[in-house]
């Protein structure tokens, strides 16, 4: 049997190399949860429109993004053939679920001939080769109706509106089980229908309420405690930079702690998105300037909340 691995990241590419697990790698290096996507069936129109987008908001050179993503991702064209399984080794937060549906939508795009492919309930941080190859014999073998769940999933991603991601979350998730709680992670990014602040924002301004973190602390916390979201240090930075310009955080010595603003939005008194620009951000394909969605916290729920 010839297999192509497929692994969220390069963090587990060494402990992969040295596990007994065979076949060729390919790392994906996208962070699809984060930033614009556009909605295309054109991969070369969509990773030009990601690549401006990322260069332009979050300071990814253009050459980069296409040598260490682009490139990377299209050895899946080469390595495919003569390949009798594709293996997605993918955890089940957030970031990964995300990046393992838009792997999907490209194999689906690129690879109409693909054959089989299967997914690794990868463990969080895995300690040790042996966890791999163990994991690699649980993998499970995707069947149509996962493959066209993943497809309706990477669309909705991609549309203006969140709502469609909603009403997915609810369907019968067959193979892919950990992408309802994945999205509905992702919906509580929108802004709080009361205080505008996503469900990370408000976290964050709730344990600086309690007392001040420095940067890493406080990642660390987020980390242990809302390990859903799967997110890096460099995506955090983004929010805490983002809500320091807002001023609901002040940053001194490296120690962060909240202002009278992130007080009085904690108390229901003020908006954060009264403060802090939506111009140039992007939930998927929902431009945030234009967006009237908000998620309501008693209902759990997506409300239409006229700004």
């Amino acid at each position: 049997m010839s297999y192509l691995n497929v692994l969220n990241g390069d963090a587990i590419l060494t402990l992969f190399r040295q596990s007994e697990v065979p076949g060729e790698v390919v790392v994906c290096r996208e962070m699809m949860c984060e930033g614009k996507v556009k909605y295309t069936k054109d991969l070369a129109v969509f990773f030009e429109s990601r690549a401006k987008h990322l260069e332009y908001q979050y300071g990814i050179d253009k050459h980069t993004y296409y040598t260490n993503v682009v490139q990377e991702l299209e050895k899946l064209d080469s390595f495919s053939s003569g390949t009798d399984e594709i293996i997605l080794w993918f955890e089940y937060d957030l970031f990964c679920q995300v990046n393992m549906i838009f792997l999907l939508h490209y194999i689906n795009i690129k690879l109409p001939q693909a054959p089989p492919v299967s997914i690794v309930d990868l463990p969080h941080h895995p300690s040790s080769p042996e966890v791999l190859a163990q994991v690699f014999k649980q993998r499970v073998r995707l069947n149509a109706d996962d493959l066209a769940l993943a497809i309706d999933v990477w669309d909705a991603w991609c549309q203006h509106s969140p709502k469609e991601l909603e009403n997915i979350s609810k369907r019968f998730p067959g193979n892919l089980r950990h992408l309802p709680v994945a999205i509905i992670a992702h919906l509580k990014r929108f802004p709080d229908s009361i205080t505008g602040l996503s469900v990370i924002e408000s976290y964050f301004l709730l344990r600086l309420a309690l007392g001040s973190y420095r940067w890493y602390d406080l990642y660390t916390l987020f980390w242990n405690e809302l390990e859903i979201f799967g997110f890096t240090n460099f995506q955090l930075d983004i929010l805490v930079n983002r809500m320091v310009r807002a001023g609901v955080l002040e940053e001194n010595d490296q120690m962060l702690k909240i202002t009278s603003l992130g007080k009085e939005i904690l108390n229901e008194e003020e908006n954060y998105l009264d403060y802090c620009s939506l111009e140039h951000r992007w939930l998927g394909g929902v431009r945030l300037s234009d967006n009237t969605w908000c998620w309501d916290h008693e209902t759990q729920a997506l409300v239409n909340v006229e700004r």
